[in-house]
């Protein structure tokens, strides 16, 4: 009965599931899984620290690529399901028979772009199957597949014990995610809606996200050595398999708690929400690269980091909403591929670092940087001077986890409509946090 019910009022429930279900297998169980089990890879086949983080780093650019490929191409969702779903399953199918590290490294870069594809494309599934008045909700729950992923892809680790079977089921689970959101992705489409503002110039969406943009690859550089060679570190300090794994959990529960946190963080504000989530995220990684061999404290403290990057990536997209209102979906799909390049940059730079002075060197740079980041929200505006306060159309454009932008872009809009600004701010960040509560990228969104 209850079942029936809830059916009867979210018919588009399965499909909101199979969305879900592909947004853990492409971010979870496929992109983020090669730092899970990256120690196992670098025993097997020989990869070094600065080789892991190059390889770590083309997948970050990869990731790119294909969100702005889903950007410029969301009216065709379904072949970006498709494209996304093949990409992430064969890739993560490949890295599971890789030969070599030559091999290994293509198929970890074609993988990591099914993450990009996926995204943009479920938004728009999510956009045409879902009313208007439910697509707020239906984006939050499509994107907590992240944090769930990453957890699930610890468990995985726990259950096969090896990596290539890991990478297996990853791309079987996938494949069967994939397939599933196509299934359901049938019926009659809902009416676009119509937005008569022209296109802005490069110059007035660039131009108020500079110091965000800074920011947002300066996090993301930050957060490369924890999301790369975070396992790595505590297995090479004496760590088990097990405890190690587990550490990784946490970084998936973590990211996962901001749905617990997102109200206190909202009322903060986005710039100050951004310090202090973008601080926590450096205090937790110095405590994974200088104390490694304390498994409880590297576990507390990875799940400290999955929180504060979540919720920093949820800041990012609200700082957008509150400096470019009227294209606040476009600017946070801007901010996420920073991030993300700034992923790129980090988990290359604490690869190459840690092989010349070692693990707590390159650790505690990263964590400087992430403070960095953190003060480069200092004095800044919380309104681009002459921002047209008037009601707009809502913008949808998204990145990094599904919907996250377009769910801040319509929190902003709500609130140029009349709202006190530091009201809008916080509802910004309060919605994006659920929304992005599964990523990385920043999203993530790691």
């Amino acid at each position: 009965m209850k079942r029936s019910l809830l059916l009867s009022t979210w018919p588009e429930l399965p499909l909101l599931l199979a969305g879900t279900a592909l947004i853990a297998a492409t971010y979870g169980l496929v992109r983020l899984a090669f730092g899970l089990f990256l120690p196992d890879v670098r025993a097997d086949t020989g990869l070094g620290a600065a080789g892991a983080g190059q390889v770590a780093a083309g997948a970050s650019l990869a990731y790119c690529a294909g969100a702005l490929v889903g950007l410029a191409a969301d009216r065709h969702a379904r072949a970006l399901v498709v494209a996304g779903t093949t990409t992430a399953g064969v890739g993560a199918l490949a890295t599971a028979l890789a030969p070599g590290t030559g091999v290994l490294a293509a198929a970890t870069v074609l993988a990591s772009t099914g993450a990009g594809l996926a995204s943009p494309a479920l938004v728009a599934v999510v956009r045409r199957r879902v009313p208007r008045e439910r697509q707020d909700a239906a984006q939050a729950v499509v994107n907590a597949g992240t944090g769930p992923g990453l957890v699930a892809a610890g468990l995985v680790a726990l259950a096969v014990g090896s990596w290539r079977t890991g990478f297996a089921v990853s791309a079987l689970v996938t494949a069967l995610a994939g397939g599933a959101v196509l299934l359901l992705d049938r019926g009659p489409e809902l009416a676009p809606e119509p937005d008569p503002r022209p296109a802005p110039s490069p110059s007035r969406l660039v131009g108020p996200l500079v110091r965000p943009v800074v920011a947002a690859v300066l996090l993301g550089a930050a957060s490369g050595a924890v999301w790369t060679h975070g396992r790595s570190v505590l297995v090479e300090a004496g760590a088990g398999a097990t405890s190690s794994v587990l550490a990784w959990v946490a970084l998936g529960a973590g990211g996962t708690a901001t749905l617990l946190t997102a109200t206190a963080v909202g009322r903060r504000g986005p710039r100050r929400a951004w310090v202090a989530t973008a601080s926590a995220m450096g205090a937790a990684t110095v405590v994974v690269g200088v104390s490694p061999q304390r498994p409880v404290l590297a576990a507390l403290a990875c799940a400290v980091f999955g929180w504060g990057f979540v919720a920093a990536t949820s800041a990012l997209i609200a700082w957008a909403g509150q400096v470019v209102p009227d294209r606040a979906g476009a600017g946070a799909a801007l901010l996420f591929v920073a991030l993300v390049a700034g992923q790129a940059l980090g988990a290359a730079g604490a690869g190459a670092v840690a092989e010349a002075a070692g693990w707590a060197v390159a650790f505690t740079g990263a964590a400087a940087t992430a403070l960095v980041a953190a003060a480069a929200a200092a004095g800044a505006p919380r309104q681009p001077a002459g921002a047209d306060s008037s009601p707009s159309a809502p913008d949808r454009t998204s990145t990094g986890p599904a919907g996250s932008a377009s769910t801040a872009s319509r929190s902003g809009h709500g609130a140029q409509a009349g709202r006190g600004r530091r009201t809008a701010s916080a509802r910004a960040v309060t919605a994006a946090s659920r929304a992005a509560s599964a990523s990385g990228s920043a999203r993530s969104r790691r």
